[in-house]
């Protein structure tokens, strides 16, 4: 298993939590709470926290190449869902 964890510096953690686990809720398993959330991909993993600073998304994945491909998906609705908060991106590290 690999893993890595990314930073979303931001005051609306908690909307973009809920927005992602509301989304994602459509295709696969989900549970969720106000500042808490876990995504069950077929690819990995997803543990998202939210604070009143930073949403904290923490992945874990069988390889290298599922990993990437969880992150980027996760990437990419977070950045559809921040569009109000342009140039920003998670910091990810391994």
């Amino acid at each position: 298993m690999v893993e890595s964890t990314g930073r979303f510096e931001t005051e609306h953690g908690a909307k973009y939590l809920t927005q992602l686990c509301k989304h994602f809720a459509h295709k696969i398993e989900v549970a969720y709470a106000d500042r808490h959330g876990e995504c069950h991909f077929p690819f990995g993993n997803a543990v998202l926290d939210a604070d009143d600073a930073v949403l904290t998304i923490h992945v874990v994945a069988p390889d290298a190449e599922q990993l990437t491909r969880t992150k980027a998906v996760i990437d990419d609705h977070l950045i559809r869902f921040a569009f109000r908060e342009p140039g920003r991106a998670i910091a990810w590290s391994a």
